[in-house]
C-alpha cells in the first residue's frame, strides 16, 4: 500500500433539507479517521476536499455510500508526501460554490456533460469550438488549455456578467467550458444556457479529470489547486508554483526570483497593487 497521504474531493447537487442535522456526524467521524480538509454542506449540495492515509479516505467513502444521495460521487484523488491542510472543517453555507443567482440549481438544469477523451478529440482535430475557462484570473494565470477563452475575471460571482463580453455570433457555436474538478461548470453552464447559447458542454471531471484521462496534451502550464500544493501539473504532483503570504497570488519560478519577491513581506504582486 502507498503509504503517501490520500488527497481527494468530490461534489455533488443534491436537495439536503436536512443540512443542519448532517454537519456534526461529518465532523464526528472525519475527526475520528484522522482527516484533514474542509467539507461544506448546502441545502442544495456537498462538496468536500480531504486528505489522510489510504484506510480512513477508504472508510470515510463507505460512510458517504451509506446514504443514497451521496453514494457513488465522482472522486478525483492524488498524493502528496505531506497533509496539504492544516485542520478538519465542516461548514453550513448557502452555496456549495458561491455564485449569488438562487434560481441556478444545477440538480434540476445543467449543461451537458463531454468526456475528457472527447473533448481531446475536437480539439487534437482543430473543431471549430469556443473552449471557456471558468476560473478566476489568478488560476488561469498559471495554466490553461490551449486557445482557451481567458474572462478575466477576479471572483466566479463575476461570471454572468462577464459572459456579455462573448461576441453574439459564438452563441451558435458549441462551447466547452471548463473549471478545476467540474463544479463551477455545473452552474455556469446553465447560466450560458439562460443567456442565450445553444449549446453549452461541460467538461466531466474538470481538468483533474482530464489529467487523470489524457494527461497535459493540449495543457500549458499548471492547475492551481485550493490548499498547500498551491498547483499541480498534468502527473497529479505538486509543481514549483508558490503563493505569496501576504496577497495569496500564486508565483511563478521566474516571479519567484524577482527582487520583489520576499517571503512573508511582498512579490511582484504586492508591489502593483500599492502602486
Amino acid at each position: 500500500m502507498d503509504n503517501r497521504i490520500l488527497n481527494i474531493a468530490g461534489y455533488r447537487f443534491v436537495d439536503l433539507p436536512d443540512r443542519d442535522d448532517l454537519r456534526q456526524p461529518f465532523l464526528d467521524i472525519s475527526i475520528r479517521l484522522g482527516l484533514k480538509g474542509t467539507i461544506l454542506l448546502s441545502p442544495n449540495g456537498i462538496n468536500f476536499f480531504l486528505a489522510g492515509n489510504e484506510p480512513s479516505v477508504n472508510e470515510f467513502i463507505q460512510y458517504l455510500d451509506s446514504d443514497t444521495r451521496f453514494s457513488e460521487i465522482p472522486i478525483k484523488s492524488s498524493r502528496t508526501d505531506y497533509q496539504p491542510f492544516r485542520r478538519m472543517l465542516v461548514k453550513k453555507k448557502k452555496e456549495i460554490i458561491s455564485l449569488g443567482i438562487s434560481e441556478i440549481r444545477p440538480s434540476e438544469f445543467t449543461g451537458p456533460y463531454i468526456k475528457p477523451i472527447e473533448f481531446k478529440r475536437l480539439m487534437d482535430q482543430g473543431e471549430d469550438i469556443l473552449v471557456l475557462d471558468t476560473r478566476n484570473d489568478y488560476e488561469t494565470r498559471i495554466g490553461s488549455f490551449e486557445g482557451a477563452l481567458d474572462l478575466g475575471i477576479s471572483s466566479f460571482r463575476d461570471f454572468p456578467n462577464a459572459i456579455d463580453s462573448i461576441p453574439e455570433e459564438y452563441k451558435s457555436k458549441t462551447v466547452v467550458m471548463y473549471c478545476t474538478g467540474g463544479i463551477r461548470c455545473e452552474k455556469a453552464s446553465a447560466v450560458m444556457l439562460n443567456a442565450g447559447f445553444e449549446e453549452v458542454k461541460q467538461l466531466e471531471g474538470g481538468i483533474l479529470g482530464y489529467f487523470e484521462e489524457c494527461g497535459g496534451s493540449n495543457w500549458n502550464g499548471d492547475c492551481f489547486v485550493f490548499d498547500q500544493r498551491v498547483a499541480i501539473g498534468p502527473e497529479m504532483y505538486e509543481t514549483e508554483i508558490q503563493m505569496c503570504f501576504k496577497c495569496r497570488e500564486p508565483l511563478s519560478v521566474d516571479e519567484q526570483r524577482s527582487e520583489y519577491y520576499v517571503i512573508g513581506e511582498h512579490c511582484p504582486y504586492c508591489v502593483n497593487f500599492q502602486n
